[in-house]
C-alpha cells in the first residue's frame, strides 16, 4: 500500500470514529435526557433532538455502509451495491468518461489554455532542463538500438551503401573532386608533400643509388671519376626537387597542372575511362577487406553511438542538449512555432480521441470487472468514503434539528 493510500485509511478511520462517536454522545443524551423527563419538562426537547438525531445517525450509517457492503454483514436486498454490481459501474463509468472527457470540444477548450508550444519553449529553455529532456533522448535511442535485429539492420545498412555506391558513376564523381581540389589550390600542398618525401626517399637511399651506380658502371671506369659523376647527379636532382618545390610558377607544376585538368576532362568525358572507373568500383566492392568493413559498419556505429549517449560529456549528448536549448528558444520566442505545435499536439490527441475513446472505455470496464468485489468497494470506500462520513454527522445534526421542530410545533399545536 502507497503512503498516499496509508494516510487515506487513518483519514477515513478517524472520520468513522467520529461519526460513531457522535451517534453514541446523543444516544447518552437521549437515555438521560428519558430518565429525567419526567421531573424537568424542558427535557423534552433534549429528549425530541437526541431521538431524532439517532435516527437520522443510524439511517445515514445504513445509506452510507450500504454502498460498499451488507449492514452488520445481513444480505439485505439492494445493499452491498458496489460489489454487486462493479460490472455495470465500470461500464458506465468508462461511458461517461467516454462522453463528457475524451471529446474534441473538451480538448480544444483546454488546450486553448495550455499553451502547449510555449509551455515547452520555457522549460526547454533552460539549460538544466534541456540536459534532462536530453537524457531521456538518449535513453530513447539507447533502447531503440538495443531492440534492433543487429543482423538486419547491418545487412540493410550494407545493402543501402553498396547500391549507392553501385549507382555512382565513379569517374565523373573522379574528375569532379579534382577539379574542386585544384580550385583550393590543395594540389599544390599535395605537390609539395610529395617532393618533401621524394628527396628525404633521396637522401635515406644515397649509400644504394651509389652502390647500383658502381655496379652499372664499365670496369675500367676510375672510382674517384663514379663518385663525381654521381655526386653532380644527385646534387641536380635534388636541386630540381628544391626548385620545383620552392616555385610555385615552375614549368613543372604548370605542366603537372595541365596534365591534371586535362585527366579531369577525360573522366567526364571518355566512356572508356568512366568503364575502367566502374570496373575497377566492382572490383573494389568485390573484395573481401571491403566486404568486411561493410558488414561491420553497423557494429561499429551501434558501439559508438551506445558509448556516447551512456556518457553526458560526449559530443553527442552535448550536441543534443544544445540542440534542444535552441529549440526550446526558438519555441518560446516564435509564435508561429507555437501554434504549429499546438496544432501537432492537438491533431495528435485527436487523432487519439477519435480512435481510441472506445478503447479506453473499455480499459475502465474491464478493470472494475477484474477487481473483486471487496477490492472494489475497498478501494473506492477510500477514496470517497471519508467525505461520505460527513453524510452520517450532518444526518446526525439535521435529524436532531428536525426532531426538534416537531416536537416543538407539536407542543405549541396539539
Amino acid at each position: 500500500m502507497s503512503a498516499t493510500d496509508t494516510e487515506r485509511r487513518d483519514s477515513l478511520r478517524r472520520m468513522k470514529a467520529l461519526a460513531l462517536g457522535l451517534l453514541v454522545f446523543v444516544t447518552i443524551i437521549f437515555a438521560i435526557a428519558r430518565w429525567q423527563e419526567p421531573r424537568h419538562d424542558w427535557l423534552g426537547y433534549v429528549r425530541a433532538f437526541a431521538e431524532a438525531a439517532m435516527v437520522g445517525a443510524l439511517a445515514d450509517w445504513f445509506a452510507v455502509t450500504a454502498l460498499f457492503r451488507h449492514p452488520m454483514g445481513i444480505p439485505i436486498p439492494h445493499t452491498a451495491i458496489i460489489p454487486e454490481r462493479k460490472e455495470q459501474i465500470g461500464a458506465s463509468l468508462g461511458e461517461f468518461v467516454q462522453e463528457n472527457f475524451l471529446t474534441h470540444e473538451v480538448l480544444q477548450e483546454r488546450l486553448a489554455t495550455a499553451q502547449v508550444g510555449r509551455r515547452i519553449g520555457l522549460w526547454l529553455s533552460e539549460p538544466a532542463n534541456a540536459a534532462k529532456a536530453g537524457e531521456g533522448v538518449a535513453d530513447a535511442l539507447r533502447g531503440s538500438m538495443e531492440i534492433l535485429d543487429d543482423r538486419d539492420v547491418s545487412n540493410a545498412l550494407e545493402n543501402l551503401i553498396e547500391r549507392k555506391v553501385r549507382t555512382t558513376p565513379v569517374a565523373p564523381l573522379v574528375g569532379r573532386a579534382i577539379d574542386v581540389a585544384m580550385e583550393g589550390g590543395h594540389h599544390q600542398r599535395l605537390l609539395d608533400a610529395v617532393l618533401a618525401g621524394l628527396a628525404s626517399f633521396l637522401d635515406e637511399n644515397r649509400a644504394t643509388f651509389r652502390q647500383r651506380l658502381e655496379e652499372e658502371s664499365p670496369w675500367w671506369i676510375p672510382e674517384p671519376i663514379d663518385d663525381r659523376i654521381f655526386e653532380k647527379i644527385y646534387t641536380a636532382v635534388h636541386r630540381f626537387i628544391g626548385d620545383v618545390g620552392g616555385n610555385e610558377t615552375h614549368d613543372v607544376r604548370v605542366a603537372i597542372d595541365a596534365r591534371v585538368l586535362e585527366f579531369a576532362a577525360r573522366l567526364r568525358a571518355d566512356k572508356g575511362l568512366a568503364a575502367k572507373g566502374e570496373e575497377l568500383k566492382t572490383e573494389l566492392l568485390a573484395h573481401r577487406d571491403v566486404r568486411a568493413w561493410l558488414q561491420s559498419l553497423w557494429g561499429e556505429v551501434k558501439r559508438s553511438t551506445l558509448t556516447a549517449t551512456n556518457d553526458p560529456e560526449s559530443e553527442l549528448r552535448q550536441r543534443i542538449d544544445r540542440s534542444l536549448v535552441h529549440l526550446g528558444a526558438r519555441l518560446r520566442d516564435e509564435p508561429e512555432l507555437q501554434q504549429k505545435v499546438n496544432d501537432w499536439v492537438e491533431r495528435a490527441l485527436g487523432y487519439v480521441i477519435d480512435h481510441y475513446r472506445g478503447e479506453v472505455a473499455e480499459i475502465i470496464s474491464s478493470t472494475f470487472a477484474k477487481w473483486d468485489g471487496k477490492a472494489t468497494a475497498d478501494r473506492l470506500e477510500l477514496q470517497v468514503g471519508r467525505d461520505l462520513q460527513f453524510i452520517r454527522i450532518n444526518g446526525t445534526i439535521v435529524g436532531g434539528l428536525a426532531g426538534l421542530v416537531i416536537h416543538t410545533v407539536s407542543q405549541a399545536f396539539f
